[in-house]
């Protein structure tokens, strides 16, 4: 049996997980900073990297003790090494590198979105290759084929903003609070999805890359039109008109990717899709890819919704890949917070 301790720092979860034998997840501790970052509307860097370091220890601590594991019992240290944001990303790798250091320990640089790719496997370890892997999170929205375990292929990408961004900031400008990807969801149930037909970029070069900034701009517009502002929705009964806004704003995010990820299951000759992310959370999104799957004869995958949103115990799972290859880092390693898949 080969056991991993890993940590996420890369945004604003301080993480820690302890994980066996690739799938068997021992712990896995997050420490969130919501309430922290809500009255800002988003993620501030600066103070996202001061919390991780007050927060890092009591994670480790913690995840160590639901596992009922010692540091005497682990065989490597994972870490998130980017991409992310540089302060968030320093204090883990920083915070790994000592205790592989200490412990003489293999130390092992995970990607952040292979941990995303990986978190599907926990639950669903048979996954077949070869499979697409749809990647929807607040800083991440991409599209790779994957020919088989640990080989990743770029199809697509966002050109702006990541599909969970885009949910932020439409709810930031109806007044709705952060983050956005909850309220919205949980706005638009009672909203009539079919008010706006809300449109989605169409890339002239063909390619299958997403891009949502004209459509939170066809939002920002409808709603300055309806004469809606932060301070309508803010504090008191949501209207109707902000409900059907929220709703026709999901529909049409959602529809982008569904028909890209099918699209490109076509083209590839695919039949089998891996969404993960924080936003494949999203019961309609989830929904919506049932439908597409019944429809096209397509096997769509999800993690469990505890492995969805920014944890340690993908980054573990992830970890595996590289352990079983022999690949470790050297202690000089440095965070990446542009590091590529």
């Amino acid at each position: 049996m080969t056991t991993i301790l890993a940590i996420e720092s890369s945004c604003d979860e301080t993480a820690a997980a302890v994980v066996r034998d690739r799938d068997e997840v021992l712990s896995n501790v997050i420490a969130s900073q919501i309430d922290i970052h809500r009255e800002y509307g988003g993620v501030v860097p600066e103070l996202a990297a001061r919390h991780h370091i007050e927060a890092i220890d009591f994670v480790l601590r913690q995840a160590l003790l639901q596992a009922d594991t010692r540091l005497e019992e682990i065989d490597a240290i994972a870490v998130t090494q980017g991409p992310g944001l540089i302060g968030s990303l320093l204090v883990g790798v920083m915070t790994a590198k000592a205790i592989a250091w200490q412990r003489q320990l293999p130390l092992i640089a995970v990607n952040h979105l292979e941990g995303h790719v990986r978190s599907v496997f926990i639950d669903h370890p048979a996954t077949p290759f070869p499979n697409l892997s749809l990647i929807v999170s607040g800083g991440h929205t991409a599209l790779y084929l994957c020919p088989g375990e640990g080989d990743y292929r770029l199809l697509a990408r966002t050109r702006d903003d990541a599909v969970g961004e885009a949910f932020d900031k439409v709810s930031k400008l109806l007044g709705l609070g952060y983050p956005g990807g909850p309220v919205i969801e949980r706005i638009a149930r009672d909203g009539n999805s079919s008010r706006h037909d809300f449109p989605h970029a169409q890339m002239k070069d063909g390619s299958l890359d997403f891009s949502y900034s004209g459509l939170k701009t066809a939002v920002r517009r409808e709603a300055q039109r309806l004469g809606l502002d932060q301070e309508s929705a803010t504090g008191g009964e949501v209207s109707d008109d902000v409900r059907d806004i929220a709703a026709s704003f999901q529909r049409a995010a959602i529809r982008v990717l569904v028909r890209r990820t099918v699209k490109a299951c076509k083209r590839e000759g695919v039949d089998t899709v891996a969404v993960s992310g924080g936003v494949s959370c999203n019961k309609k999104l989830r929904e919506s890819f049932a439908g597409a799957a019944a429809r096209e004869g397509l096997q769509v995958v999800f993690p469990a919704p505890q492995y969805t949103t920014d944890n340690a115990a993908m980054i573990g799972a992830a970890a595996f890949l590289h352990y079983e290859r022999g690949e470790f880092a050297p202690l000089s390693i440095n965070a990446d917070p542009s590091m590529k898949l």
